[in-house]
């Protein structure tokens, strides 16, 4: 059996990311193509309940370690009993957020370093990676218009953070994918979902 292709979206608050994933398996259902449509932190029963741990605003928070920690945890258990399982039976799978976003909130934004993000990614993950990442870039100004009537005024823990925070992680976004270039496709997100739409299958179709 043919294995399935792995596609991750990825960019920071507001992209429009969970909208784009639902419109791409609709778009390849209709092909014929089956797939699954998951999320990070997240997709697995004790992935999800990592997912409340980090992003409830209740308490302190977390260290910026513990913080990467949790979300390799999340990560681990989301490949091993979701992500390659669907893989192996010729299913494509496509992720809301996968280490990407790790490498650019907790390694960028959150001075981790990206050797260290990676390291835990080896050890959780066995080093994975989406054969195609769809980074979806927007201004701040969309980002924070579209987080705002997305979350109703009540951001997660991580959504919330100020806005030098997420100009550091639209930064670290844009280093990856210039230094990665093979693997990622850059989406400018500033247009209308149909448009945006238009410019991913134009990425994901050649695949």
């Amino acid at each position: 059996m043919t294995r399935g292709k792995f596609i991750a979206f990825e960019g920071g608050e507001g992209a429009g990311k969970s909208t784009q994933a639902r419109m791409l398996a609709a778009a390849l259902t209709e092909r014929g193509i089956a797939c699954v449509v998951t999320r990070e932190p997240g997709g697995t029963p004790g992935a999800e309940a990592i997912r409340e741990l980090l992003l409830g605003t209740a308490g302190d928070g977390w260290h910026p370690r513990a913080e990467a920690l949790l979300f390799a945890a999340a990560r681990s258990d989301h490949v091993a009993r979701l992500i390659l399982p669907a893989l192996d039976t010729g299913k494509w799978v496509i992720c809301d957020r996968f280490v990407d976003s790790s490498r650019a909130y907790q390694g960028g934004a959150g001075g981790l370093g990206d050797a260290d993000v990676m390291a835990l990614h080896q050890v959780g993950s066995q080093g994975l990676l989406a054969d195609l990442t769809l980074l979806i870039e927007v201004s701040p100004e969309t980002a924070a218009a579209r987080a705002r009537a997305r979350d109703g005024g009540k951001a997660d823990r991580i959504g919330g953070r100020d806005g030098a925070y997420h100009a550091r992680v639209a930064s670290a976004f844009a280093a990856l994918a210039q230094a990665e270039r093979e693997r990622f496709a850059r989406i400018d997100g500033d247009a209308d979902a149909a448009l945006v739409h238009q410019a991913v299958l134009a990425a994901v179709m050649p695949r």
